[in-house]
């Protein structure tokens, strides 16, 4: 099961999404919230925090998650203070009862990372692609469109056609069609 910790929070935040099952992990921790009485709410057991990348409304809420479950984090770049152990590209995930296969997708930042698990027909898009063929922003420190660009393809090609959800970083997750969403977000990449 995958739940929206930051549904209905007016703050500005990132999406946090629980997948539980076998391996119970939070991606991303949002921030300006209490996403720990949502984890507690749950009754959720947290056995990791797997992040997309390290913006800070992606991991603000980090430090009291991590504290309060005992829990360490996930990531592509562990130079970056928010993330305890590496998650290299092409390695596989469990979240949840799936494995996902890490995909390293620079262009929004260059730790980006996103999830996919042909097994499950799940994307975690981050802030590489959002819903209606939007895309992550490429004018912060670290932006770089011909390399968004690059990943968005790289979801693309790895992505099933039929791929079922896609959970992004900010706004609705996708559940009808995803795949052209991804496909759209290419297209409009391009003509910016």
């Amino acid at each position: 099961m995958i739940t929206n910790l930051a549904r209905g929070v007016q703050a500005f935040t990132s999406n946090a999404f629980l997948v539980e099952g076998d391996r119970t992990v939070l991606v991303d921790t949002g921030s300006n919230f209490d996403a720990v009485a949502r984890i507690e709410d749950r009754g959720a057991d947290l056995d990791a925090v797997i992040l997309t990348h390290t913006h800070h409304d992606h991991v603000g809420n980090l430090e009291a998650v991590s504290e309060a479950f005992g829990v360490e984090t996930w990531g592509f770049d562990t130079d970056q203070p928010a993330v305890d152990n590496p998650i290299g590209d092409e390695e596989s995930v469990r979240m949840g009862d799936h494995a996902y296969t890490a995909l390293h997708t620079p262009g929004h930042k260059n730790d980006h990372l996103c999830f996919y698990s042909s097994a499950a027909s799940v994307l975690f898009a981050g802030d590489l692609i959002f819903q209606n063929g939007s895309f992550g922003r490429t004018d912060l420190e670290e932006g770089d469109r011909k390399r968004l660009i690059e990943s968005i393809d790289r979801v693309r090609e790895r992505a099933d056609e039929h791929l079922a959800e896609m959970h992004v970083g900010h706004g609705p997750s996708v559940t009808t069609n995803p795949y052209q969403d991804v496909e759209l977000a290419g297209r409009a990449a391009r003509m910016e």
